[in-house]
């Protein structure tokens, strides 16, 4: 048996709880029993799962303060943030109960000598390997969706969240979801591959890095499984020529240190036409110099720990090989002498190709500014990137930023004189090395649905 999942507050490095692991004959017992609740729960009409669903928004809401103080332990997250995520699941739930019923009614289609029926038939249990960044929006993410479609849910949680992770299979359950349709598996890598293989099993769904998910992606298209995929990503903010600066550095700051910085869709390099570079690098560096780290709990901190010491470190490592390779520190960029994942407010500048701080996702507080000669190459730098999950434009000229956004900008999302992390109602996704399928806005209702064909004549 591999040793037990042990959380620890990153803080202080102090644990919090230990859980022992599954074995593999309750992993596979477990996956049974996920199974045989999705046979009923596929049979209940629409509506009724959409009840539930709403329920579910409304005990997370009851919950929010006893999930959020559970998440600011475990991950360092700002209890503001692991409120304001709590409030985002319950805005997820009400949405997809609203919405469901209608997205997944079958349709009715003219064809010859007769009516088509398209219906949307659940495909079964549907397996979620999700990270500790976002421990309970990452789970309602792809759990609500999938259990409006008629389906059963897995969850390999980070084990960082562990407890974040059962919590929400309690909140589930006693919102009245059925027992096992929703489960947490205790498990380890070598564990995971076999569920992925287990027949019961059949789709998978990943946000985590690009090389984990050609990992998982590899192993499911080895089961021929649809699989689903949200990576990493490093997210050009693109200051242009008529930008109002002070909008473009208020939402440039906020995109950069929302969450501590450990976002996929965090602003990470933020490209600055010469006309305003200079006067944005002064006013950029100057707010984040100002930040100070402190209690995650206390309601006034601005920046608190990254979730893991490892993390950390290999974050600093990225700063110091792009400072090796040209990039220059304006402030940050040194490990505090303190217990805990502790990691400044970092600003880089003459971020270059073949640094990390521009080829790489950078997945904590530190900030790359890139200078450009102008607007159109602003886009092309923007676009430098084998990721594509989010960005941003900031321009006076709506209109020409939206038409940039639309057929120029590479990305799955693009955000104008602004910062949005998701929003329930639009599409949430990327292309490139940042992955494929969607989820948010009805569509990941569809991800893993069978669209069947009825010909009635």
């Amino acid at each position: 048996m591999t040793d037990p999942i042990t959380t620890v507050n990153p803080t202080d490095n102090t644990p919090i709880e230990t859980y022992e692991r599954m074995s593999d004959a309750e992993v596979k017992s477990a996956i049974q029993a996920c199974h045989d609740a999705f046979l009923d729960w596929k049979a209940r009409p629409l509506k009724d799962r959409a009840e539930v669903i709403k329920t579910i928004g409304q005990e997370l809401q009851n919950s929010q303060e006893e999930f959020a103080q559970l998440m600011t332990r475990e991950v360092g997250k700002l209890i503001g943030d692991s409120r304001d995520e709590i409030a985002l699941c319950a805005q997820i739930s009400q949405f997809t109960a609203e919405t469901g019923p209608a997205e997944l009614a079958d349709e009715e289609r003219d064809i010859p000598g007769g009516t088509g029926v398209v219906h949307y038939s659940p495909l079964g249990v549907i397996y979620g390997i999700q990270p500790w960044n976002f421990p309970a929006y990452q789970v309602i993410r792809y759990t609500i969706a999938n259990l409006m479609a008629g389906n059963g849910v897995l969850l390999k949680h980070a084990e960082n969240c562990t407890g974040s992770g059962l919590f929400l299979q309690d909140v589930l359950e006693r919102a009245g979801l059925p027992k096992h349709l929703f489960t947490v598996l205790r498990i380890d890598h070598d564990q995971s591959d076999r569920v992925i293989e287990n027949d019961l099993v059949r789709g998978v769904t990943l946000t985590g890095s690009d090389g984990a998910g050609r990992i998982v992606a590899q192993k499911a298209a080895e089961q021929l499984k649809k699989s689903v995929l949200e990576l990493g990503s490093n997210d050009a903010y693109v200051v242009l020529d008529d930008a109002d600066l002070d909008t473009a550095v208020e939402a440039c700051v906020t995109a950069r240190l929302y969450n501590n910085g450990e976002t996929c869709v965090n602003g990470k390099r933020f490209i600055v036409t010469a006309k305003n570079y200079d006067a944005f690098v002064e006013r950029y560096a100057q707010r984040f110099e100002a930040l100070q780290m402190g209690d995650p709990t206390d309601e006034n901190t601005a920046l608190g720990p990254m979730a893991r010491t490892d993390l950390r470190d290999d974050l600093h490592q990225q700063v110091e090989e792009s400072v090796k390779n040209g990039a220059r520190v304006l402030t940050g960029g040194e490990v505090p002498d303190r217990d805990g994942a502790w990691y400044p407010a970092t600003v880089l500048v003459d971020v270059k190709p073949g640094q990390p701080a521009y080829d790489d996702e950078l997945f904590g507080p530190v900030a790359s500014i890139i200078k450009a000669e102008d607007d159109q190459d602003a886009m092309r730098i923007a676009n430098d990137s084998r990721y594509g999950l989010g960005g941003g434009i900031f321009s006076k000229d709506e209109a020409k930023a939206r038409k940039l956004a639309s057929e120029q900008f590479d990305t799955g999302m693009v955000s104008i004189n602004g910062f949005n992390i998701a929003i329930p109602n639009m599409p949430f996704g990327g292309v490139k090395n940042s992955g494929y399928g969607r989820e948010h806005g009805g569509f990941g209702m569809k991800e893993f649905v069978n669209a069947k064909s009825v010909y009635m004549g």
